[in-house]
């Protein structure tokens, strides 16, 4: 069965001064049906955070120019956008006195199937009509005390090192990208990604019923006003891409 898709971006910049995530949608012109869906959660010095984002949306919009399937994995172009982004970023630190770094998370979408990578913890959630597929693990020291039954779930809002990433693309570490994907593609199956200043104010149950029951701009819109509400005040910047796949 064809699948058609529905695709949009929604952004905001929250109570901060400047808006550090960038996101983008890129269609390839060579491959029918190919896109490849980037998002970036920038921080480190007042400029340093925006130009490491926009550093992970360039080197990936140059490299997906280049991608070819019969020549490399959806795997192996993900893991080059981040190994070249970090080094680039890394680089970036050295010639200025920032520490910028960012987060990572993209999602390759071909013919029948959708392959992803993410570094720190930008999101990528899979539904399938209202019931959640897949969430991609964030890179963080409260997803690790999760994991390790140190800490509840429902307590990781409050926890006073909840913004402390255990990977993200600049720092000293070199990042090692986690992979994932689906195939084939369903009627319904519906790819969030978002920064951490849109999903920290949402339960997957509340995503999977606003992204089965609207159409992508109409739920983007709903998620971003939600999340600004629920912040009082106190938001960060705030990003999401969202594609929606239909019987054609």
């Amino acid at each position: 069965m064809a699948l058609s898709l529905d695709a949009t971006t929604g952004t905001h910049i929250g109570d901060r001064k400047e808006q550090q995530d960038r996101v983008a949608i890129i269609p390839s012109r060579r491959l029918k049906g190919t896109a490849l869906v980037v998002l970036a959660d920038g921080a480190g010095g007042y400029t340093g955070g925006a130009a490491a984002a926009e550093q992970v949306i360039r080197t990936a919009t140059n490299l997906f120019e280049n991608f070819s399937p019969k020549d490399e994995s959806p795997e192996q172009l993900l893991r080059e956008i981040a190994s070249e982004a970090h080094m680039v970023i890394k680089l970036n630190r050295i010639l200025t006195e920032e520490e910028p770094h960012s987060t990572y998370v993209a999602m390759l979408l071909q013919p029948d199937r959708v392959d992803w990578g993410h570094v720190g913890d930008s999101r990528l959630y899979h539904f399938r009509g209202a019931k959640l597929m897949h969430r991609t693990p964030d890179h963080s020291l409260v997803e690790q005390l999760v994991r390790e039954g140190q800490l509840r779930e429902e307590d990781r809002h409050s926890h006073p090192n909840r913004n402390l990433l255990l990977q993200a693309l600049g720092q000293a570490e070199a990042p090692e990208p986690t992979f994932g994907g689906s195939s084939p593609l369903a009627d319904g199956d519906t790819f969030l990604l978002c920064s951490d200043g849109l999903w920290d104010y949402f339960s997957d149950a509340e995503l999977g019923k606003i992204l089965s029951t609207l159409p992508p701009r109409k739920a983007a819109e709903m998620l971003v006003t939600g999340a600004r509400g629920r912040a009082n005040g106190k938001g960060d910047n705030l990003t999401l891409a969202l594609v929606k796949l239909a019987g054609g």
